[in-house]
């Protein structure tokens, strides 16, 4: 009540006063509050747009990376980073175990070298150095960064070496018709397939891919099959179609080209000669085919042209070499019919009667080796001899 009295007893004016003194304090303080959350917020948006930092907001970690030592950069060039968590030695592949894969550029040239323990060696597949073949004559291989790779020693050539048995007199008299069958090594049961039906006077060519392509070059020298090395070459609509890696091309300079010419050949050893696989864009330039015979007559190589281009320097190119080389005539199987086949096949035959040889290529389609196998059996008493390749260039050189 006392309050009550003094409040009406306080002259006019003087509650307004006391009421701004109990509130003040308050009012200021949120006053403060509010400048300093301003001036928090006015200082980030600066930060922000005055900063360079394309991430300026982001959420950002760092990862902290120990550098290996010296020591151990020369055993494990270009592998990853040492990781914080050691790792354990049995982990870890014996320096003898690893491997070294360049990998080289399409488009610059650039080589990039990765050391691979075994495990990862035999994820890379085909990247592998492939295992030395049996039956296969150690002075005429030469080590290269890649493999065991052809070569020209003691007088003797790999085409010479590597040829296939045949009656070379009787086919000096007779018309020849040799036949090629391509695309093998990759698929183990249609490769196995030509192997077993084929007569061994058909010649095989493999590609240079697969996983195990060694074991079949074997088996099929072991059937006393002549074989080829397929060089995978530049199409017209490459890369749409590309023949697979390592491709030779035209926009490569000639030691990039020779350097993957070296990488094919030495998938496989025991071949007496080369052949393009695709390439024709690439064999009708003199500039760059020129070092890829070159290189290959120096080895000791013959070479197939499988005539899908007609205008292909490969002829006259091998010619100034002096290396036995032979064209296709026609492909078999253009069209994959049991008829269209065996048409194929007469037209060999008539070709072999008006100029004393016919070469064929064919691919390994069941089909394919099904009416070769069935049309050789009485070939020769049409007079017509089947023949190996090599024997078949012998022939076309002598004539």
């Amino acid at each position: 009540m006392a309050e009550a009295t003094d409040d009406l007893s306080t002259p006019l004016g003087q509650d307004t006063v006391r009421s701004k003194r109990r509130f003040r304090l308050p009012f200021t303080g949120l006053q403060a509050l509010a400048v300093v959350l301003g001036l928090f917020l006015a200082t980030f948006a600066g930060f922000a747009v005055f900063n360079d930092n394309p991430l300026g907001g982001e959420p950002m970690g760092r990862i902290v990376l120990r550098q290996s030592a010296p020591g151990a950069e020369k055993s494990a060039a270009h592998s990853a980073p040492v990781a914080d968590e050691p790792k354990s030695a049995a982990k870890q592949a014996a320096p003898s175990d690893q491997k070294t894969i360049t990998v080289i550029d399409g488009s610059s040239g650039k080589r990039q070298d990765f050391v691979v323990g075994p495990d990862s060696a035999e994820k890379a597949g085909m990247d592998a150095a492939p295992v030395p073949m049996a039956g296969v004559d150690q002075r005429l291989l030469e080590k290269s960064r890649y493999g065991m790779i052809p070569v020209v020693a003691d007088g003797l050539k790999p085409f010479t070496v590597y040829a296939a048995e045949a009656d070379r007199a009787k086919a000096a008299k007779m018309p020849v018709v040799s036949i090629v069958v391509g695309g093998l090594g990759v698929g183990a049961a249609k490769t196995t397939d030509a192997i077993m039906k084929l007569p061994p006077a058909v010649t095989l060519a493999f590609t240079p891919y697969g996983s195990d392509p060694t074991k079949l070059a074997e088996r099929a020298r072991a059937q006393r099959h002549e074989i080829l090395l397929q060089i995978p070459m530049e199409p017209f609509d490459y890369p749409d179609n590309d023949p697979g890696p390592q491709t030779l091309l035209t926009s490569l300079a000639a030691e990039q080209n020779l350097d993957r010419l070296h990488w094919h050949l030495s998938r496989i050893q025991g071949y007496a000669g080369i052949a393009n696989f695709m390439g024709a864009r690439l064999v009708v330039s003199d500039n760059v085919m020129q070092p890829i015979i070159k290189e290959a007559a120096r080895r000791g190589l013959g070479y197939l042209d499988d005539g899908s281009a007609p205008r292909s320097v490969a002829p006259a190119l091998a010619a100034s070499q002096a290396m036995p080389f032979a064209k296709a005539d026609l492909a078999i199987d253009a069209v994959p019919t049991a008829l269209e086949i065996d048409r194929a096949l007469n037209k060999l035959e008539s070709l072999a009667r008006e100029r004393g040889l016919a070469i064929g290529i064919a691919s390994a389609l069941p089909v394919s080796i099904d009416r070769i196998a069935a049309w050789s059996r009485a070939l020769e008493s049409r007079g017509i001899l089947l023949v190996p390749l090599t024997t078949a260039m012998l022939k076309s050189k002598s004539g």
